[in-house]
């Protein structure tokens, strides 16, 4: 079945150049095998590459548009690639989005190396648990952290000091080889990695001997960062260029900070709320009165009023957590009311209870008080 690459990219047929490549962008990044484990992706992530290998380049597009896939059955079936010789543009695409993935492009290599220029240094993650009382109200907090920094005895060179690299002679300082092809639909140019220099372009021959060579040292160094208010399980923040040093002068990677909040034996949260349980007698539930309790600024006073039922929620207002990003405000406290009834009492509450019935109205016998209960309680 015939398939329609303007549809694929999901562009009208009239999209110029620019459309057909921004399509590509986000397209490609979304079911690239690398990001997209679906079922399904690998396949798609082709058909999207072949559609606009052939939109892209303006003469394959005018056969298509002419004579559909059968005219550029060639450029479009044989390897996938059509003439490499221009396919500057391609590597461009994939160096500016998947630099977000550590720097790599399909099949592990840098793309950047194969030009032997500036390398930007991997992203790195960290785990951060905190209390409670940390998540709600945020702060400094030190960090240990283990990533790469640019050597200092080579100063990122790879070279032993007073001796410099010198530029591959298998590839000129490209960083890539190019090995063409003829066959009877055309010619064809196959690109690959240099593999003399690996990519860099640049042979050391004395290497560093504090790096070995890599212009790079694993390192651990402290860190401060800070801690907004409200943030809660999973929040991710970003530590600009606190990952890997780059490469040849280029930028360091950044690193994510992923937060996981302490479980609080007294506190839960439910948004941007805090909820509690407090317990109260029965004799403090139906004539009301006046408690101290915790809150996480500290202690305050909960007006419990007279004929509290079981399970009354009472809110304490702008007590909860800041609102991430705008700390000034910030939810409720929440504290549901449990009463407790006790199963013995004396003989003088009992007397008491039973007058109390009495005046009431209320049918009590041996045993009965349980009644009187459950008139007062709603039960």
């Amino acid at each position: 079945m015939a398939r329609d690459y303007y549809e694929i990219l999901g562009v009208a047929r009239e999209a110029d150049k620019e459309e057909i490549k921004q399509a590509y962008r986000r397209l490609a990044r979304k079911y690239h095998p690398d990001v997209n484990s679906e079922t399904g992706a690998e396949e798609r992530f082709k058909e999207i590459n072949l559609a606009y290998e052939v939109l892209s380049e303006p003469e394959t597009r005018a056969r298509y548009d002419r004579f559909g896939e059968a005219g550029v059955g060639s450029a479009a079936g044989a390897g996938g690639f059509q003439d490499m010789g221009d396919m500057g543009g391609f590597a461009d695409i994939f160096e500016s989005f998947f630099s977000g993935f550590s720097g790599s492009a399909p099949g592990g290599q840098q793309t950047a190396r194969r030009r032997g220029g500036p390398v930007r240094g991997d992203d790195l993650r960290l785990d951060l648990k905190l209390d409670f009382r940390e998540a709600v109200f945020g702060g400094e907090k030190e960090i240990r952290i283990s990533h790469l920094e640019t050597c200092t005895n080579c100063s990122g060179s790879g070279a032993k000091p007073g001796t410099r690299p010198h530029t591959c002679s298998t590839c000129s300082g490209a960083g890539q080889v190019r090995r063409a092809t003829r066959t009877p639909f055309g010619s064809f140019t196959q690109v690959s990695v240099c593999p003399t220099c690996n990519g860099t372009g640049q042979v050391v021959d004395e290497k560093c001997e504090v790096c070995g060579g890599d212009g790079q040292r694993q390192e651990t160094k402290k860190l401060k960062i800070t801690i907004p208010a409200g943030v809660d399980n999973g929040t991710r923040l970003r530590v600009s260029q606190e990952g890997d040093a780059g490469q040849r002068n280029g930028p360091a990677g950044d690193l994510y900070v992923y937060l996981f909040i302490n479980e609080d034996a007294e506190f839960q949260r439910e948004g941007i709320n805090i909820l509690s349980e407090i317990e109260v007698s029965y004799l403090q539930a139906v004539l009301g009165s006046r408690l101290e309790i915790n809150t996480v600024d500290g202690t305050e006073e909960l007006v419990i009023p007279p004929g509290t039922q079981p399970n009354t929620v009472l809110t304490l207002e702008s007590r909860g957590v800041p609102k991430l990003g705008n700390p000034v405000s910030r939810g409720d406290h929440l504290i549901t009311i449990s009463v407790d009834i006790p199963t013995r009492i004396s003989v003088e509450e009992r007397e008491l209870l039973e007058k109390l019935a009495k005046i009431r109205g209320d049918r009590v016998g041996k045993g009965g008080i349980e009644g009187f209960f459950g008139k007062v309680f709603g039960g």
